[in-house]
């Protein structure tokens, strides 16, 4: 039998020369049982879609057994959150800040005197004269104590 046209389809399909159909009738061919000695080589290239090819695919189990050798453990899946576990950490922050005021407080009631001292009654009137450094009060207050000072001839 001359096989001259699937070798000219063949040599074809190496040059990436053929239409889909052409390729269609070199699958056809290779997949009939009677190929010639010649062709047998290509025959694979044309049949791998058709055979069963079974899927060597990692499962769940090859997973785990990496985890475990890694030393990872599975991935946790996600869960509920309360208000109130979302507020714990402003809860606790507000608690240390009221413990701190109170020991602050009480810390500054016990540094205060048990009497309270005796101010001297003239402590808070001066008696310097001077060039005063405020000006809008300077005038009022001098003019006040010269007018209320005795006036000695």
């Amino acid at each position: 039998m001359d096989y001259k046209y699937i070798e000219q389809l063949l040599d074809r399909y190496w040059l990436c020369e053929t239409t889909l159909e052409e390729e269609q009738i070199l699958r056809t061919f290779f997949s009939q049982e009677n190929v010639p000695v010649k062709l047998l080589p290509y025959k694979d290239l044309f049949t791998y879609e058709h055979e069963d090819v079974q899927s060597h695919t990692l499962g769940e189990e090859f997973d785990r057994k990496m985890l475990e050798m890694v030393g990872e453990v599975a991935p946790v899946k996600a869960r509920k959150i309360s208000m109130t576990q979302r507020l714990r950490p402003l809860f606790k922050a507000a608690a240390i800040v009221a413990i701190i005021l109170t020991l602050g407080n009480a810390m500054q009631v016990a540094m205060q005197p048990t009497e309270p001292a005796q101010v001297a009654e003239n402590e808070y009137t001066t008696t310097e004269k001077g060039a005063s450094v405020a000006i809008a009060d300077t005038l009022r207050s001098d003019s006040m104590k010269i007018s209320e000072a005795p006036i000695i001839k």
